[in-house]
């Protein structure tokens, strides 16, 4: 699995020089990545640590951490996994200290994201930047339904499109 690069300053750079074709809402409706996420698909975990609690059936893996399911990429400082309560996989994710999300052309950004494994919902919460080809979105809270690959927008919604695009 290749390492999913840190894009924040890219994407930063990348949506303050389009041409000011702005948007403002309370919530948006939009596609997200290219095609619908296999949530029953392996999850793989790289990182610098592992810590692992029996007693709570959680591990929280430290330091470059980048986690893989089919083409969805999830990058953080840090993940903490929950595993379902018989141990036969993992019910959810909790990633913190800025996280980056890929699936296809489509990224986002935010300060950190819950991924509810059983039913593919991935909610990114603070000052999250989603960006999708030449357009870009800003909010404060984006859910991504991986199965239907739609993600809902709110809180301060801020669209930046880029005139004549297709995406």
């Amino acid at each position: 699995m290749t390492q999913v690069p840190r894009i924040s300053s890219l994407i930063l750079a990348f949506a303050l020089l389009l041409p000011p074709v702005v948007t403002l809402a309370q919530g948006a409706q939009v596609a997200f990545g290219n095609t619908q996420a296999d949530r029953n698909l392996p999850v793989e975990v790289t990182s610098d640590s592992l810590s692992v609690n029996q007693a709570d059936n959680t591990a929280t893996f430290t330091g470059n951490v980048v986690i893989g399911q089919g083409a969805m990429r999830l990058a953080a400082p840090e993940v903490l996994v929950v595993y379902l309560p018989d141990k036969s996989g993992i019910e959810s994710l909790k990633a913190t200290g800025g996280v980056t999300l890929v699936s296809g052309e489509d990224a986002a950004e935010a300060e950190r994201a819950d991924y509810d494994i059983t039913t593919g919902m991935i909610e990114l919460r603070g000052n999250v930047l989603l960006v999708q080809g030449t357009n870009a979105i800003t909010g404060e809270t984006v859910f991504v339904d991986t199965a239907a690959g739609t993600a809902q927008v709110s809180g301060r919604v801020k669209t930046i499109l880029q005139p004549g695009s297709n995406e």
